[in-house]
């Protein structure tokens, strides 16, 4: 696979790093002095194409042509828009990921300019706090379908309302498939007589709307309201 990567900022050239350990192909374009220097001493030199991003000619001595990614890492939206753009217009790039260095730009980021994954820091920092909030101690090890689901992982504990029940008559939400179990450090294939005990360490895939649900099965159970408790002592 061929990654044609403009701009060789943080994002930029670590993303070709990455790239590159992985046996992909990867060029980089980049024309200031200052960033050439260390690019020049962190990849190998065939990678980096020196010049203008926003060039057709510097595109195609990158081999855009060929591409199958095009990343616009630039430090401007306009000219990371201009570029996805472009790129799917003159040269059918197949796949178009854009860096948004304005959250205010976001809603810009769309099929409109032809961008197919809009990498929005504030927004991906904003859903993981979210995320972890919600989801109490489930830790999220995978996102799959551009977040719709997660490989999630919960260590049941005294107390969660999955204990001592097969997982055949778990009200599981319609959108979760249990993975596997670990127990006592072995692999447990789930099967639907399976049972669930303290300390197991539950591997599911959920969509994300069903996440606090299956939270509420596996987590920590949660105290009732103090004036419900204070309603029942009472009775």
């Amino acid at each position: 696979m061929l990654v044609v990567i403009a701009g060789g900022g943080p994002t930029g050239a670590r993303l070709a790093a990455l790239l590159v350990d992985q046996q992909h192909r990867v060029r980089l374009i980049e024309n200031r002095p200052q960033l050439l220097r260390s690019l020049h001493r962190a990849l190998p030199t065939e990678v980096i194409v020196e010049g203008e991003a926003i060039d057709p000619k510097v595109l195609e001595q990158a081999g855009v042509q060929q591409a199958q990614v095009l990343a616009a890492c630039l430090d401007g939206d306009a000219e990371n828009l201009m570029l996805c753009f472009f790129a799917r217009n003159r040269y059918q790039v197949p796949r178009t990921i854009a860096q948004v260095n304005n959250p205010n730009n976001a809603w810009l980021f769309s099929s409109l300019f032809n961008v197919d994954v809009a990498l929005n820091q504030a927004e991906i920092l904003a859903s993981l706090i979210e995320e972890e909030m919600s989801l109490g101690d489930m830790m999220t090890l995978l996102k799959l379908r551009r977040g719709r689901y997660s490989l999630v992982e919960e260590k049941l504990p005294e107390g969660a309302a999955a204990l001592g029940m097969a997982i055949k008559d778990l009200e599981l939400p319609p959108d979760c498939v249990i993975a596997g179990i670990i127990r006592r450090g072995e692999l447990i294939i789930p099967r639907g007589i399976t049972t669930f005990e303290v300390g197991d360490e539950v591997l599911a895939v959920v969509g994300s709307d069903g996440a606090d649900e299956l939270a509420g099965l596996f987590g920590r159970p949660q105290p009732a309201p103090s004036g419900l408790m204070d309603s029942t002592q009472a009775s």
